[in-house]
């Protein structure tokens, strides 16, 4: 009777605990959605005073909670793992390495609490994935983050995140080649419904180096094994495709494998900033999201009826800065110049903005609105003022 019992149980604490998980998530969506509507018809922004440098520093310093950062000054208050990723290298450099490890260790008690490494952590602690899909690049994100900021894992931490790598190759990767299963998860473009995106590869050789540099073995491909994919299944001889469907240039896939040092490859990378060039993509500033958004498949919702030109043309402040520090890092003739444009829009809306529309106005959609003080500016604070614009 008592083994039966203890079986019982067991069972029920089980139940309620995957009960409680996903009631959590659940909350953490709703939450999400309900801010994402009052920003969109009562939401104010903030207008910071200062140079853009200025500007970032009083946005960076805002968006530190005390436990973690949050994503914007907006309605993402709350934290998301893809936004603080690529980010964290850079709170790092400029002298925050002890909240980013903070936020870190946050972050952790929460995943492991809910069993996943998911995108969002809300500030009750609700862990979820917005939009409601697995995330493609939510461990990749955190991983990293624990490798740039020299996390001191513990043993149980490492045993979870063991885990959380056997589940993430058994999902997400064939086992045969170490390449992506074709599936739909969530990824930095999440209005779409890529098929397997150069963006999404990009962050499986991340994970692959930074699960090595961690001393993680449970995901058991190289990194050179996304580095060799990238280069013949997804370079056009002029960027990284999109996706395999789509040989078209989005900003994300284009840029990401440089940003990351997946691919280092400065002859590469040099035709892909030609071409941003040729196409006037950093034109009137950096970055435009992409070109041919008529070729993709929107996630209901977020398609050109009730998103238009989301990710289109628009420029996206994200991108701008990845581009930004890959422009440095190769040392481009463009990067003085483009600093300076980007600099000029920061200062021009007293913020960073999530996105604005192709003019540079704030970006105004049917059921969306551009946030605004994104922890991306920490992006741009990392990154060197020109011998131009010190002069002036």
């Amino acid at each position: 009777m008592v083994c039966v019992f203890l079986v019982y149980l067991v069972i029920l604490v089980t139940t309620m605990e995957l009960f409680f998980r996903r009631t959590g998530a659940a909350l953490g969506m709703v939450r999400t959605v309900f801010r994402q509507l009052g920003n969109r018809y009562f939401g104010k922004n903030i207008r910071f005073e200062g140079s853009a440098k200025e500007i970032c520093r009083q946005i960076v310093e805002k968006a530190w909670q005390g436990n973690f950062y949050k994503t914007s000054l907006g309605h993402y208050d709350f934290f998301w793992m893809r936004d603080f990723g690529t980010v964290a290298e850079s709170l790092v450099k400029t002298g925050h390495k002890d909240n980013v490890q903070h936020t870190l260790r946050w972050a952790m008690g929460h995943y492991r609490k809910a069993g996943t490494v998911a995108l969002c952590i809300d500030p009750h602690g609700h862990v979820f994935n917005q939009p409601a899909k697995k995330s493609i690049d939510a461990l990749p994100w955190f991983l990293h983050s624990l490798y740039v900021s020299e996390y001191p894992l513990n043993k149980s931490e490492k045993e979870f995140l063991q885990t959380r790598l056997r589940h993430y190759s058994m999902k997400f990767v064939d086992r045969q080649t170490g390449m992506l299963k074709s599936t739909h998860y969530a990824e930095l473009r999440d209005a779409v419904n890529y098929n397997r995106s150069a963006y999404s590869v990009a962050l499986l050789g991340r994970l692959a180096y930074c699960a090595e540099q961690l001393g993680l073995d449970a995901f058991i491909f190289p990194p050179e094994t996304y580095e060799y994919a990238l280069k013949e299944q997804y370079w056009n001889g002029e960027f990284f495709m999109a996706d395999l469907s789509n040989n078209v240039y989005s900003s994300e896939c284009a840029l990401m494998p440089f940003f990351l040092k997946v691919v280092d490859d400065a002859e590469m990378a040099g035709k892909t900033f030609d071409y941003i060039n040729k196409k006037k993509l950093n034109k009137p500033y950096p970055l435009k999201y992409g070109e041919h958004a008529n070729r993709f498949k929107y996630r209901p919702g977020m398609g050109p009826l009730t998103m238009p030109n989301y990710t289109g043309t628009t420029i996206w402040t994200w991108h701008a800065t990845f581009y930004l520090h890959t422009l440095r890092r190769y040392k481009r003739p463009e990067y003085g110049e483009q600093y300076a444009r980007f600099a000029e829009l920061i200062e021009r809306h007293g913020t960073y903005p999530e996105l604005v529309n192709p003019d540079g106005s704030w970006y105004n959609a049917p059921f969306y609105r551009a946030d605004p003080g994104m922890v991306w500016a920490a992006l741009f604070l990392e990154l060197p003022t020109p011998k131009s614009e010190k002069s002036l």
